[in-house]
């Protein structure tokens, strides 16, 4: 399934879906050059929503994604991450899934990342949002990309053993793309990646969309929503 319907179908039903050739490669290039720029060797950065070119990428990913109908019309980028994985900095990451959202509220414990608040929300916060993976480069079978257990979205949150017998139980998908592929997902999806075995430069843009306001006394941190980054709600 390609077409916009399938894709919606994809998202439903495995938790991710690979959007081919979303953003154009001159966009990409000049994005990695600008990032390369202000964070020089670090392998990444998770506060990237108020840089220029982030912040207009999220808005193009907004108009294309509400084009398709995979992204409500009223959603927001709240949160832009880069992971730049480099034969230097050549890291794993273990199964897991994305419990915790660049926000804070009153009486919610928070943890300080990057002098920003996160926190772990209620599930029914965890299932309105939508991850958005930019493909800055190339990524092969051999680049360490994203692997994922279909349909662990719908299992809410899992402990380490859970996880694991999940995986057992229905297997991993290889996430591999190319530039300017996008692939959504949702944060309950449990996904990893192992260490590349190629030389080659794998960066990823990893966006978060979600509602413009949230439950629970919830405020998100940053917000795109137009044009400019919004800072916190108070």
């Amino acid at each position: 399934m390609t077409n916009a319907a399938g894709h919606v179908a994809l998202l439903d039903e495995r938790g991710h879906a690979l959007v081919p050739a979303l953003l154009p490669a001159e966009l990409l290039d000049a994005a990695a050059r600008s990032l390369d720029d202000r964070l020089g060797q670090v392998a990444g950065s998770r506060n990237l929503l108020v840089h220029p070119l982030c912040g207009d990428i999220a808005v193009r990913l907004k108009a294309r994604l509400c084009g398709m109908g995979l992204l409500d019309a009223r959603s927001v980028a709240v949160q832009c991450t880069l992971f730049d994985k480099t034969p230097d900095s050549n890291w794993l990451v273990a199964l897991h899934q994305d419990t915790s959202i660049p926000a804070s509220g009153a009486g919610m414990a928070a943890v300080i990342k990057e002098g920003e608040p996160y926190v772990q929300p209620p599930i029914d916060v965890l299932q309105s949002l939508l991850a958005v993976r930019v493909h800055l480069d190339d990524c092969g079978a051999d680049a360490g990309p994203l692997r994922v257990v279909p349909g662990s979205h719908r299992a809410g949150r899992l402990d380490g053993e859970e996880a694991l017998a999940l995986r057992a139980a229905h297997g991993e998908t290889v996430c591999t793309a190319a530039q300017g592929d996008v692939l959504l997902m949702r944060p309950l999806l449990l996904h990893a990646s192992s260490r590349a075995k190629s030389p080659a430069r794998r960066r990823v843009l990893h966006f978060l969309f979600g509602p413009p306001g949230l439950p629970h006394g919830l405020a998100w941190n940053h917000m795109v929503a137009g044009d400019q980054p919004s800072p916190r709600e108070t």
